[in-house]
C-alpha cells in the first residue's frame, strides 16, 4: 500500500505541475497572430519581436525564434520556426513519461499485494490445518484492497494523462497553424517590399 501511495503522491505533483504549465502555455493564438502582423505593418520587425517577448506561451517562443531570423530570409525563418517548434513540443510533453510510467506500475503492486494477500492467507490455514474463512479473511482483505487501491491509482492518473495529451495535441495544432500563416505573411511582405527588419 505504502509504494502505490507514494505513487499517487508523484503522480499528483506531476498533474499539478503540468496542469499549470499548459494552462500558462494555452494562449489565443489568433489574437496573437493579429497581434504580431498589425506589429509588423505599423513598425516592422523589432515592434513585432517586443509583442512575443510580452507575450507568454509557446506559440509566441516560436513566432520569436522565426522573426529573429527574418533578416536571413524565408528560409532561414522556416528552419527557427521548426527547430523552436521541436523544442517547445518537448517542454509541453516534459513529465507525461512520468505519468505512463506510474499508470503501468501502480496496478502491478496492486496485484502484487494480491499475490502475497494470498501467500499470507495459505500460510495461515497451513498454520492453523482448517479453512475456515475467519482465518483466510484477512491474508484476502490484503490481497483485495492493495488491488482496488492500484487500480484506482491508475485509473486517476490516466484521466489526467489523457487529458493532458489531448490539450497538448491542441497547443501544437495551434502552434503549427500559428507558423504557417506567420510565414505566409512575412512571405506577402517580402514580396511587396514592407518587410521592416529595423526600426529605422
Amino acid at each position: 500500500m505504502w509504494p502505490i501511495l507514494i505513487l499517487l503522491i508523484i503522480g499528483l505533483m506531476v498533474v499539478l505541475e503540468r496542469f499549470f504549465t499548459l494552462t500558462k502555455a494555452s494562449i489565443n493564438t489568433k489574437k496573437l497572430l493579429n497581434n504580431v502582423q498589425d506589429a509588423l505593418e505599423e513598425e516592422g520587425v523589432p515592434q513585432a519581436l517586443e509583442v512575443c517577448e510580452n507575450t507568454p506561451g509557446p506559440v509566441a517562443e516560436i513566432f520569436h525564434a522565426g522573426l529573429s531570423r527574418v533578416d536571413r530570409g524565408i528560409d532561414e525563418v522556416e528552419k527557427a520556426v521548426q527547430n523552436a517548434g521541436s523544442i517547445e513540443m518537448s517542454f509541453l510533453e516534459r513529465g507525461l513519461t512520468w505519468l505512463a510510467t506510474i499508470i503501468a506500475i501502480a496496478p502491478m503492486l496492486g496485484f502484487t499485494g494480491t499475490v502475497w494477500g494470498m501467500i499470507l492467507a495459505f500460510q495461515d490455514i497451513e498454520k492453523a490445518n482448517d479453512i475456515s474463512p475467519s482465518i483466510v479473511a484477512g491474508g484476502i482483505s490484503v490481497a483485495l484492497l492493495t488491488t482496488l487501491f492500484g487500480l484506482i491509482v491508475a485509473i486517476i492518473i490516466q484521466a489526467f494523462h489523457n487529458f493532458f495529451v489531448t490539450r497538448i495535441d491542441s497547443i501544437i495544432i495551434d502552434m503549427e497553424e500559428g507558423s504557417l500563416k506567420l510565414i505566409d505573411t512575412l512571405t506577402e511582405m517580402e514580396d511587396q517590399g514592407e518587410l521592416q527588419t529595423s526600426n529605422s
